[in-house]
């Protein structure tokens, strides 16, 4: 590293203390979600607003700028193109928090608190007209945001556009229909070609909830789990949460009558912390710098998609597992790791996204990366999103929902105002997809390696191969550098033809 008064050096020590103000909020959003009395939803919200503000000011002040173009004039031919990246990647973001108001961002910050305070509310009460006021607020606001931007931006983009670049680095609506229209125009036909041979019902369960955190928290020890660097907790809504560089929190939920969701949800959200864990913080060129976060939240799905589906659900994952589950509930209500398989994988639309098979989940994101272009592109009233939203279900899914609950409340993302993020997740899939591809090209079956008890072998090559590049790219560029090819949903789709017609 430069010497302590560099620019570099300054810069350095100004990201690190960014980060803790950082690391602060996602505390405070942690402990919002997890053990907060709701009482607590107004405060908390002007505690978050603050933190947004200070956040906002660090990283659009005279005195940053400063220090970035300071750190840009030491740049030589000998410097390492780690820094080079480091630089590029800073002065892109400080440029758009420059654009932003900060009477905008503070208000975002609040808008974004009282919405998931209300939209918890509303979703326990099944009452959309309660949460239409937040949401139309949030909206607003981020139409606001994505016009401020825009001037920040390389390339023109749409408004949808600007707002999904934090989530997923150069993409575009004209890219996402590329990839999503294979999905549209093949998973509806395989969907009606399970319902035409149809699938058999999994036994009803009684798991009790006691039994069922015995086996979560057997998965996690059984991958890994470090009790001194990481903590379970249980939230209205899985999710995974880095706190601080040796500081990694997940959520999971109990859902009555899916005996099986909390322990899916759990492998599914290790694997987001796991790709956290394993992304290079240990020299000066990662951390705090750019270059030590996630490479984009399609990859960061990728990895919570992959030890989910390729391995929790795989059919020598439930061969392994059936015997433990049935010692623990004293009886073998799946009569076989055959039924049990089929437990884990049920193959038939479900109204709830994060409890959807691995069939129909990609036209759970389409459905909504459509409606959030009708919100905040093309003037759709936000009173018409629960009409819009069961009448899509119907055209995709075949199946609408009773209640609202089950429908357009279900997600927290429009409730904290996260438009964009959507896609990432059927990006997961198809990224998920081919990585396995590769890597089975070059290690062999990686249900051979489930089989022997050696999910280790499949962390080593992910943690070889994907984890460690970071930011040094975007998405697609990893795609092409880990696998040799472009990403499209080829791989994803053959995967699935596989999997329907083993489970048949």
């Amino acid at each position: 590293m430069s010497s302590a008064g560099s620019a570099f050096a300054q810069l350095h020590q100004h990201l690190h203390q960014t980060r803790l103000l950082g690391s602060i909020s996602s505390a405070l959003y942690y402990d919002q979600n997890t053990v907060m009395p709701a009482a607590g939803a107004s405060w908390r919200g002007e505690q978050l607003a603050l933190l947004a503000g200070q956040l906002h000011e660090r990283q659009s002040s005279a005195e940053y700028a400063e220090l970035v173009a300071a750190a840009e004039s030491e740049l030589d031919a000998e410097v390492s193109p780690e820094r080079r990246r480091n630089l590029q990647l800073l002065r892109l973001e400080l440029e758009r928090q420059r654009c932003l108001d900060p009477a905008l961002v503070s208000a975002l910050a609040k808008a974004q608190s009282r919405g998931n305070a209300v939209w918890q509310d509303a979703r326990k009460r099944n009452d959309f007209s309660a949460f239409a006021p937040a949401l139309q607020e949030l909206i607003a606001l981020r139409r606001q945001q994505a016009s401020q931007l825009a001037a920040a931006e390389p390339v023109p983009r749409s408004s949808w556009e600007i707002l999904a670049q934090p989530f997923e680095p150069d993409i575009s609506k004209t890219r996402l229909a590329e990839l999503f229209g294979p999905l549209k125009d093949e998973l509806p036909a395989m969907l009606d070609q399970v319902r035409a041979i149809g699938s058999t019902q999994p036994p009803a369960i009684d798991l009790p909830e006691a039994l069922q955190e015995q086996l979560c928290g057997d998965l996690l020890d059984s991958w890994g789990y470090d009790p001194a660097r990481c903590q379970r907790s249980r939230s209205a809504h899985p999710f995974s949460c880095t706190v601080g560089p040796q500081d990694f929190r997940i959520t999971t939920r109990v859902v009555p009558g899916q005996p099986l969701s909390a322990f899916l949800a759990t492998a599914h959200e290790w694997g987001h912390s796991l790709y956290e864990q394993g992304l290079p913080r240990t020299d000066d060129h990662y951390f705090p710098w750019p270059l030590g976060e996630a490479t984009s939240m399609g990859v960061h799905e990728s990895q919570s998609l992959f030890w989910e589906c390729r391995v929790a659900r795989s059919r020598a994952f439930a061969e392994r597992w059936h015997p433990r589950f049935c010692s623990a509930l004293g009886s073998d209500p799946w009569s076989g790791a055959l039924g049990f398989w089929r437990a884990l994988n049920p193959l038939r639309p479900g109204l709830i996204r994060v409890e959807a098979d691995e069939l129909s989940y990609c036209l759970h994101i389409v459905l909504r990366f459509e409606l959030e272009l009708a919100l905040l592109e093309q003037e759709m009233p936000v009173e018409e999103l629960p009409q819009q939203w069961n009448q899509r279900m119907q055209d995709l899914l075949g199946i609408q929902p009773q209640t609202d609950s089950e429908g357009c409340l279900q997600d927290i993302h429009w409730a904290e105002g996260l438009m964009g993020y959507f896609p990432s997740y059927a990006l997961g899939h198809l990224i998920s997809a081919q990585l396995s591809e590769t890597f089975e090209q070059t290690n062999g079956s990686i249900q051979a390696m489930i089989s022997a008890g050696d999910e280790f072998q499949l962390q080593a090559w992910l943690g070889q191969n994907v984890w460690p590049l970071g930011r040094s790219i975007n998405a697609e560029e990893l795609v092409k550098k880990v696998t040799g090819r472009p990403l499209s949903a080829q791989s994803f789709l053959t995967y699935l033809r596989t999997k329907v017609a083993e489970l048949q």
